[in-house]
């Protein structure tokens, strides 16, 4: 495999040699507080939640003192909690591994994913103007817009592996996977092809389909969001009582979006986003309903396989994944919607 060496922070924070020391300790038996103790104070980095609880009304229902982060992404999140700036965070699949594997650990303690996850994929791989790809195996020998450490990074490697191909088969380009980096990068013909997500799929072919850019189906599973936290975090009982009451909150927040795309179209995607009108309803089609999961079975067996995929491709030592799960958490997002109805 040629890498491309565009970002050496990337490669100092997601590609440093496995530290087994930095997985989470065994799963916490301690039964989690009925009651969250009176003067606990949570940081939480969910700007999306924040947004929901707000408009909702939800956020009346918080027992404890909440000091919210514009924090979000897995290299902002774990750089605030090494930083011990931050309780919990919000993010997708992959950042929670490299943590663990980058000696920080923590554990998810909320999952949710999307109804139809084939149909309302988060990614979407962008083909530059000129270059042939009509699937998956056309990937062979293309220089290919890699994030190591977040979802995107590791899509490819799915991507790859489910055709039969490796990362020695192709040249990963290493680029940050922020803002509309590979958009501009497959203008530009830096790389043959990129996953892109949100609004850039929109807009990356309304500015250079004209020119022949393209996009490809994946036909994968790029669909888990997590909120995770520290072990330190999740060891402190008054903490991991306000957790669980936020979570709870955190999954009627997702059912109020979920029921509501006008008002979140206005008040969030326009609103605090910024966004076109267009564009906002473009990511509410995108992204269909959202639902939470209280049986971790299949989450684990999926993030399971992407660790080993993970170890194998990128040289890291495997792990169970039980290490990075509270299992105490399991039931808690379902419970409260079902208390709610």
């Amino acid at each position: 495999m040629q890498l491309t060496r565009l970002t050496k922070l990337a490669v100092t924070v997601f590609c440093a040699v496995s530290i087994q020391s930095g997985i989470a300790n065994s799963a916490s038996n301690t039964p989690l507080a009925t009651a969250v103790p009176e003067g606990t104070v949570l940081t939480i980095g969910d700007p999306v939640t924040q947004k929901a609880l707000e408009l909702s009304g939800l956020d009346k229902e918080l027992s404890f003192e909440v000091r919210w982060a514009n924090i979000s992404g897995g290299p902002q999140t774990s750089e605030a909690f090494r930083a011990r700036a931050l309780d919990v965070g919000s993010v997708a699949e992959i950042p929670s591994i490299f943590a663990n594997w980058n000696n920080l650990p923590v554990r998810n303690i909320a999952y949710k994913e999307r109804r139809d996850p084939i149909a309302n994929p988060i990614y979407r791989f962008g083909v530059a103007p000129g270059v042939e790809v009509k699937g998956l195996a056309d990937f062979r020998g293309k220089r290919i817009a890699f994030s190591p450490g977040q979802a995107q990074g590791t899509l490819v490697l799915r991507a790859l592996q489910s055709v039969g191909l490796t990362k020695d088969d192709v040249t990963l380009v290493e680029l940050p996977s922020t803002a509309d980096v590979y958009p501009k990068a497959l203008a530009s013909k830096q790389v043959d092809i990129a996953p892109i997500g949100g609004v850039n799929i929109r807009r990356y072919i309304s500015q250079y389909g004209s020119d022949g850019a393209t996009l490809v189906e994946h036909g994968l599973r790029d669909d888990p969001g997590h909120l995770y936290a520290p072990q330190w975090v999740l060891d402190d009982p008054a903490k991991a009582a306000a957790l669980a009451e936020f979570v709870g909150l955190w999954a009627k927040a997702n059912d109020w979006v979920n029921r509501n795309p006008e008002r979140w179209l206005k008040e969030y995607y326009v609103g605090k986003e910024g966004l076109s009108e267009e564009d906002g309803k473009y990511l509410i089609e995108l992204t269909g309903e959202q639902v939470v999961s209280g049986d971790w079975r299949d989450v684990k067996e999926r993030h399971q396989a992407t660790i080993n995929l993970l170890a194998d491709q990128l040289g890291y030592k495997p792990f169970d994944v039980e290490a990075i799960f509270d299992n105490r958490f399991e039931k808690l997002g379902v419970s409260a919607l079902a208390q709610g109805q």
